[in-house]
């Protein structure tokens, strides 16, 4: 618990206005997108608005000062609890942080504080005729340094990699408060040890990012979106080998099983076919010379691999409508039951039937309904599993089936965590696909980063 000194030395070194202690205010950031009931959390002491770095540094080292947790948070989107407190302290909130400083087109680079909008920046750099391919399905509410902390990637990862790929250089408060910057304002850069490369996917627990420069890209001249439908999920994984083996590289090859299109389909109508065991989503984009010779042999490759039937986007209304299906999964899973969950597992590319096919059976055998969806070009899934906390019975399955679904991945030798962090959700099976030699130095990194142990602690492990 805080101190009356440390709320004291808050209010007089930040607006008051910045400072919120109310019960209900603290109550609304003890949750996160993961809102597990059963995980062991505390409301945090303060929930802090910070405008500036000076002010970042001024908190960070009152937080030092008074050995206090402190727990950065942006839209609180994360699914793994990554972001909550378990022991009290400050929620460092950067919504007030949210200006793109710079766009330099003949860099091609953004500069950006972290409390930036995903989306907001994407729409910023394509009206320049640039583009930031990381595409977090929650992109119009997520922000730039949440995607940092858990290295967010998305359907374009297939083609266009995660957000590490696209980050050059950070300014970084450290747990002592100093300011450290990690990279430069160049796309290479072979100078000493890639510091940036930890803070990406760190969840916090090493330093807090407060600025951002990010690598841009030329914006497509054309972007098409094909759907395609099969009577197997075997048929539909087939599909996505044959299409990598013609040598095509599409943007996203997304997946949405049985379920996930039935569910939509009952909550957000769009007209697609639930009676298909499975669907792809394969976007690509390139010149607008060559797209639809692109479409034409991608068609072509699935209808020689059991696809029952195909839809092609003619117009940017017609693709939007074909993502909106898919993003639409879990917002209609919550009508199901009370409560849902979504994981992220994943596999080598070869073993992606076997792992689909095994989460179906198991959460069968655990009776519990499941939608699955997933970006099955680089091999990941999402089971999607409403269920009702307040069941016991029900979170009880569900924890086993969550368990062996863990074990089923790693099995296959595949990870428990591909874009979603790890978290508190997680810490309990790090040990299961992290060598113990490895997590002895990750611990070793984190004790050198910050001895006291005050950035976002008792996360990941």
């Amino acid at each position: 618990m805080l101190t009356s000194n440390l709320i004291k030395e808050l209010n007089n070194t930040l607006p008051k206005q910045n400072v919120l202690t109310d019960i209900e205010e603290r109550y609304v950031y003890s949750v996160d997108a993961s809102n597990d009931p059963y995980i062991k959390t505390q409301l945090p002491d303060a929930v802090v608005f910070v405008e500036n770095i000076e002010q970042v540094q001024q908190v960070v080292r009152l937080a030092n000062k008074h050995l206090t947790p402190i727990i950065c948070r942006g839209a609180g989107t994360n699914t793994v609890g990554a972001c909550i407190p378990t022991h009290g302290g400050i929620i460092l909130n950067f919504s007030k942080m949210n200006k793109i400083l710079e766009i330099n087109s003949e860099n091609m680079t953004a500069r950006v504080q972290p409390g930036v909008i995903v989306g907001e920046l994407q729409k910023r750099v394509e009206e320049l005729g640039l583009f930031y391919p990381p595409d977090p399905s929650n992109l119009k509410v997520s922000t730039i340094g949440g995607s940092i902390a858990q290295n967010s990637a998305g359907a374009r990862c297939f083609k266009y990699g995660a957000t590490k790929d696209y980050v050059i250089d950070m300014l970084v408060v450290m747990a002592d408060g100093k300011l450290i910057r990690t990279g430069s304002n160049t796309i290479k850069n072979a100078t000493g040890y890639n510091l940036g490369s930890l803070f990406v996917g760190s969840e916090g627990t090493l330093g807090i990012v407060v600025e951002a420069t990010l690598k841009l890209i030329t914006k497509p001249q054309a972007t098409q979106v094909v759907m395609a439908y099969f009577d197997t999920v075997e048929d539909s994984i087939s599909a996505v080998n044959k299409i990598i083996e013609k040598q095509i590289c599409p943007t996203t090859i997304d997946f949405m099983d049985k379920n996930a299109l039935q569910t939509v389909e009952k909550f957000y109508p769009t007209g697609l076919q639930t009676d298909k065991e499975a669907a792809l989503i394969i976007e690509f984009d390139g010149f607008s010379s060559t797209i639809d010779e692109q479409r034409a042999t991608i068609c072509a490759v699935l209808r020689e691999n059991s696809a029952s039937s195909l839809q092609y986007s003619k117009n940017k209304q017609e693709a939007d409508n074909i993502w909106s299906a898919r993003r639409s999964s879990m917002a209609a899973c919550t009508k199901l039951r009370p409560n849902v969950t979504t994981d992220d597992v994943i596999v080598p590319r070869e073993n992606l039937a076997k792992l689909v096919k095994g989460i179906q059976e198991i959460c069968s055998r655990y009776k519990l309904n499941m939608c699955m969806v997933g970006h099955v070009g680089d091999g990941s899934v999402h089971p999607q599993i409403p269920i009702d906390y307040n069941n016991k019975d029900e979170y009880r399955r569900y924890k086993i089936a969550k368990s062996e679904i863990y074990h089923l991945t790693v099995k296959l030798g595949g990870i428990i965590s591909g874009e979603h962090g790890i978290g508190l959700e997680k810490k309990a099976y790090i040990s299961r696909v992290v060598e113990g030699g490895a997590l002895d130095y990750m611990r070793l990194i984190k004790k050198t980063f910050d001895p006291k142990n005050i950035l976002n602690p008792y996360k990941i492990f």
